[in-house]
């Protein structure tokens, strides 16, 4: 795992710094007190002799004034280096939270195109009719591969199809096959942006946004972000008429260019967002608009059909250790089923589960 340097804002130590400087600049005014005084400065080649200046140095007093000067002048450069860092406008509480950042955050790597090609093999089988979004993918992989990115990432898709065909399911398979942490979003509870790109302090419940919360949390910087339904994100608007809409706060976190510098509401200070994987999901495109479109890559899906439905409730079924009886006859009922009735996964999930209720009543009596 590769490190990148995250936040814009640099990590003193308050107390260290100032003893360091307090050294300097007392130092420095000794000496020019001892050359005043007619003391001889120190021959660079002679150990004894620098041994002399030093002793004669620490017999230099600096004075009440003196020390005041130089104890306004160790607050004045403590004060300017605190503001050149970028976190001097946070709160106590806020620069611990981000202390986490000093070194660094990782990032989570393709190391081989043989790797690449063994995780798109493995979520294509799992979920073929998702082919066409897995394939993006793996050219993504490969292509991470072979350029030498310090991490992958996905470029921003749009996974658009009908409800219950495993959008988000594809999404978490493919944070779990990267290693790498995710989150999500369900914009149909998310009225406005504050979800994803947090809230300015003033607002009753200001905090960072959950992408950011979660790399601060798994201190890696290529985490996978899914926003659900996204055509159905609202607008938030506040009392003093302005508008917060969730497809808007995303528009700067898509666009690799400003998402290298994004400025977070909450801390007022920059990110490195552009290495997030970013997986949208919709039923439809008709509500979304143009600019948050032309960020991403739109892969219009089919729907999952009859015998793809039933070669996953088999594949699902064993995976949760049902008897083999149990699999196919839940199979057998999609097939039936699927002749008068358009299905998904979700009802192959709820067949499954409560094929599972059913053989675990079998078990207690």
């Amino acid at each position: 795992m590769s490190k990148i340097k995250f936040i814009e804002a640099e990590f003193h130590n308050a107390d260290k710094d100032r003893r360091a400087i307090r050294q300097r600049l007392e130092r420095f005014l000794k000496t020019r007190r001892a050359l005043e005084r007619g003391i001889v400065p120190p021959d660079p080649e002679d150990r004894d002799d620098r041994l002399r200046w030093e002793n004669e140095l620490m017999q230099v007093g600096l004075g009440r004034e003196g020390q005041d000067r130089v104890d306004r002048r160790v607050s004045r450069l403590v004060e300017r280096r605190a503001a050149a860092a970028g976190l001097s406008h946070l709160k106590l509480d806020d620069r611990r939270a981000l202390e986490v950042l000093r070194n660094g955050v990782g990032l989570i790597r393709i190391g081989t195109e043989h790797q690449a090609d063994e995780i798109a093999a493995g979520i294509h089988a799992d979920m073929p009719w998702m082919a066409p979004a897995t394939d993006l993918l793996w050219k993504s992989m490969r292509r991470s591969v072979r350029n030498g990115d310090a991490g992958f990432r996905l470029p921003p898709v749009l996974l658009d199809g009908t409800p219950g065909i495993g959008k988000s399911m594809w999404a978490r398979q493919l944070s779990t096959a990267l290693g790498v942490p995710r989150c999500g979003v369900e914009a149909t509870a998310e009225q406005a942006s504050f979800g994803i790109v947090g809230s300015q302090r003033g607002w009753s419940n200001a905090q960072p946004g959950r992408p950011l919360m979660m790399i601060l949390k798994h201190l890696t910087a290529n985490p996978v972000v899914i926003v659900d339904e996204v055509e159905k994100a609202g607008v938030a608007t506040s009392t003093k008429g302005n508008c917060f809409g969730l497809t808007e706060g995303l528009l700067s976190l898509l666009e690799p260019s400003s998402a290298a510098s994004w400025q977070c509401p909450f801390y007022q200070v920059g990110f490195d967002m552009s290495w997030i994987s970013w997986v949208l999901t919709s039923n439809s495109l008709v509500t979304l608009p143009a600019p948050l479109l032309s960020r991403l890559e739109v892969i219009r899906l089919p729907p999952v059909s009859v015998s793809e439905l039933a070669a996953f409730a088999r594949r699902e079924g064993c995976r949760r250790g049902l008897t083999q009886d149990s699999v196919e006859a839940v199979a057998e009922a999609l097939e039936i089923a699927g002749r008068g009735a358009e299905l998904n996964l979700r009802h192959v999930i709820r067949m499954l589960t409560r094929g599972e209720a059913m053989e675990r009543a079998r078990i207690r009596h």
